[in-house]
């Protein structure tokens, strides 16, 4: 029976053989047979961190390494930003559609490939993809036309769709519990230290190489050797290995989906992580060039390098990351027990504490570079809180058989309304700004009637000979956005609380019963194998 279909009919009568007539039937499965003597028995055992296997650690370790390259990949465009614009001169709503491009195919593939992770072998999968976006990024390099380049970078997207899709169901397949939730912690921790390293690696790479097209040829040689390690040293365990189920039956992908859909948890969690995705496209692709305008106005600092500020910006990316993913893993951890929705009330109250730090962020940046920096950490720290949380949400609410569907779906989601479009939204407003401001001063009259007071007020703060200023004003407002999305997230997050303890409640007592099952027929097997053995 498929174990898909028990938390639709969750009540099962099993009969254990009455071995001889007059013997009492016995309807315990403990000690039934030894385990040693017969293997087949499983036992599902709740693993401290202490009892992790070193194949295990070995296969969550490239699991690690690869999401970091991944994301260095990903990010590093936006270290080089302004060379690729001034190479191609574009402007900033071209520069973000480049992230735009690789997102759309990232998320149109996402719920493709998580079909096929359900099904078929994972390490194939990812092999696959790691090998088409280490490919892809290095032959775009090349790329002299702004459209072939942006085109390439749509492919890499669809490689990286495969990877970031299906690994952490590998996660969940070898751990359970709190021991999950620390792997977890370590594989989402690569995604801000990766972005952090993109920028440096990119800007970094550029500067010492005099060509910003050198910053894309790192992370491919990374990817070869992901290939070589996915295909020969990765261990892809059976689905529900953890939670003692084996050998479950898949449904149709439509029935995965109507599941999915009727997932309150897993939908508000999604929804909340959709707003987490749009602040942190947003910040990531935006925040060094929005801080190096701000230095610019800054006296003395007229001759500072977009460089050097994604270096800076790549440090602090890293740090917070480094810090803020195990340290919402450990708050989660430590408060299960005792409040059980505890998991998206941090997440909820991450995002509630995070906007006003990204408001006082941007406030600060043509004021004070040290203190722009010190909002942005602990902004970001904020933000990395519910990173491994979100995943840990997932991989508890749903099915074994459905979690890859389930990343998909909520890849899909998150990246079509929140980092695909974020860069080209915040590019967009600030174009339009920056033509609503130039055009000011290109006006001899005063300062035009417009019903937006606080486009007023930026042109009333504007000097008539400061273009610099016009570009960081457009960008700082653009960027105001993303502290009303995060407000709306985090209320998200807090709704998903309400029903968060029923529908994981549900996932594991249907878990349960499948695995039941299955040891109930492997005991029965094995004592049927007993019995024959001492009549002959």
């Amino acid at each position: 029976m498929p174990g898909q279909d028990l938390d639709k009919q969750p009540n099962y009568t099993i009969k254990l053989l009455n071995m001889e007539p007059g013997i009492t039937q016995n309807r315990s499965l403990q000690n039934l047979v030894d385990a040693e003597e017969h293997p087949d028995v499983v036992v599902v055992t709740n693993r401290s961190i202490r009892d992790v296997t070193l194949r295990d650690w070995i296969t969550v370790t490239i699991l690690c390494f690869i999401n970091l390259i991944n994301y260095m990949d990903r990010f590093t465009l936006a270290g080089i930003l302004t060379q690729i614009q001034d190479y191609y001169k574009i402007t900033d709503s071209d520069g973000g559609l480049l992230q735009t491009a690789f997102i759309l195919s990232y998320m149109i593939f996402a719920p493709i490939f998580g079909y096929l992770g359900d099904r078929y072998s994972r390490r194939a999968i990812m092999a696959f993809g790691v090998f088409l976006w280490s490919l892809t990024t290095f032959v775009g390099s090349f790329m002299d036309n702004f459209t072939w380049f942006v085109l390439f970078r749509a492919l890499v997207g669809i490689g990286e769709a495969s990877y970031s899709t299906i690994a952490p169901t590998i996660i969940s397949d070898l751990f359970v519990k709190d021991v999950r939730s620390k792997m977890l912690a370590f594989f989402y921790f690569a995604i801000p230290v990766g972005s952090g390293l993109g920028y440096i690696v990119g800007s970094e790479t550029a500067k010492a190489l005099g060509a910003w097209q050198w910053g894309l040829r790192v992370t491919p040689i990374l990817g070869a050797v992901a290939v070589v390690l996915i295909m020969f040293v990765l261990k892809d365990p059976d689905r529900g290995e953890s939670e003692g189920a084996h050998h479950l039956c898949t449904t149709s992908w439509v029935e995965d989906i109507k599941d999915i859909l009727k997932n309150p948890s897993f939908m508000l969690s999604t929804l909340g992580f959709t707003c987490v995705a749009f602040i942190a496209g947003a910040l990531a692709w935006w925040g060094p060039k929005f801080i190096y305008l701000g230095i610019k106005l800054q006296p003395g600092n007229e001759d500072v390098q977009l460089s050097d500020v994604s270096y800076k910006f790549g440090i602090v990316a890293m740090i917070s990351g480094l810090l803020g993913v195990p340290a919402g893993s450990f708050l989660a951890q430590a408060l299960r027990e005792r409040y059980r929705n505890i998991d998206p009330i941090i997440c909820g109250c991450a995002l509630l504490v995070s906007a006003p730090l990204v408001f006082l962020t941007c406030v600060t940046a043509k004021a004070s570079t040290l203190t722009c920096y010190f909002f942005v950490f602990f902004a970001e720290i904020s933000i990395n809180l519910t990173w491994s949380i979100v995943a840990d949400i997932l991989l508890y609410v749903v099915v074994p058989t459905r979690r890859s569907s389930a990343e998909g779906f909520q890849l899909l989601v998150s990246h079509a309304l929140g980092d695909a479009g974020s860069p080209y939204f915040i590019g967009i407003i600030s174009d339009a700004l920056r033509v609503i401001l130039t055009s000011k001063l290109q006006s001899s009259s005063s300062v035009p009637t417009m019903t937006n007071g606080t486009i007023v007020a930026a042109l009333q703060d504007i000097p008539s000979n400061s273009s610099n200023l016009i570009d960081f004003k457009a960008l700082q407002y653009a960027i105001f956005t993303t502290c009303f999305v995060e407000v709306i997230g985090g209320v998200f997050f807090l709704i998903t609380a309400m029903y968060i303890v029923k529908d994981r409640l549900k996932v594991e007592h249907a878990v349960k019963g499948i695995a039941d099952i299955e040891r109930t027929s492997r005991l029965v097997v094995a004592v049927n194998e007993t019995d024959r053995t001492i009549l002959s």
